[in-house]
């Protein structure tokens, strides 16, 4: 089966004071359709840059990016925008929300974006309900005209993926989607994300330097030195349905 997203040989380097710094050396991965993968490495490893030329928010020095058998780090800046807006949804470790919106603002940004002024107005009434429903299915309804600084971290990182759900995506990526949450709250959103994987076939890429909750994903890829080292396969246990990781070619 054909990868849903696809890296080949992946290479970046940024430039300081003249002087080069390799991030990525040459990365192969592919991410299978309906799966949550997850990227893992320590800090410094190359995840996030790796997540960043995936979104094509950056482009790499060397190297392809495909989307469902299409190449998309070569499109116009136009086409790679609307690469980003219509097929990927995309949710930070700092939620990124603009606090002078309201919740129910923040996952109509995507829309407003996409749209021009008159195709938002005539378009808004159906885009309010979908915005809604959203925030319905994340828990957080009745916070929608509430704005971020009254939001805890956990309710702001839920309006962050109803905001990604909006344009009702293929893929989602997410930068250490809890890396800023305390564990209990951590462990609501990685339960969100499951469910959404399974009730939508959504195909989810989570970048984390928590070998815990790489455990939680389908398959694991880790990164060192800006190189993929090894891959894994995560399997449940047969009695607590924990999940375990096993080492795979």
């Amino acid at each position: 089966m054909n990868p849903l997203l696809e890296a080949r040989g992946i290479c970046k380097s940024y430039y300081k004071n003249k002087i080069e710094l390799p991030v990525l050396r040459g990365v192969d991965v592919a991410f299978q359709h309906g799966e949550v993968s997850a990227l893992v490495g320590r800090s410094g490893s190359g995840k996030s840059t790796l997540m960043h030329l995936l979104a094509t928010l950056d482009q790499p020095d060397a190297g392809e990016v495909w989307f469902g058998g299409q190449r998309v780090d070569n499109l116009s800046r136009r086409q790679r925008d609307e690469y980003r807006n219509r097929q990927i949804g995309i949710i930070f470790q700092f939620y990124h929300l603009l606090p002078e919106l309201s919740a129910l603002e923040n996952v109509l940004t995507p829309a407003m974006i996409s749209r021009s002024v008159l195709g938002y107005c005539r378009d808004r009434k159906a885009l309010t309900l979908r915005a809604e429903a959203m925030l319905d299915r994340v828990g957080l309804l009745d916070r929608k005209t509430h704005k971020p600084a009254e939001m805890s971290g956990g309710e702001m990182q839920r309006v962050a993926i109803a905001r990604s759900l909006m344009s009702e995506p293929e893929l989602l990526l997410a930068d250490e989607p809890t890396g800023n949450l305390d564990t209990e709250t951590g462990e609501s959103i990685l339960q969100l994300l499951r469910q959404l994987n399974t009730e939508d076939d959504l195909t989810i890429v989570m970048i984390t330097h928590d070998e815990t909750i790489a455990e939680r994903a389908d398959r694991c890829y880790r990164m060192q030195d800006g190189l993929l080292v090894d891959r894994f396969t995560v399997e449940p246990a047969e009695e607590t349905f924990t999940p375990r990781a096993r080492v795979v070619a």
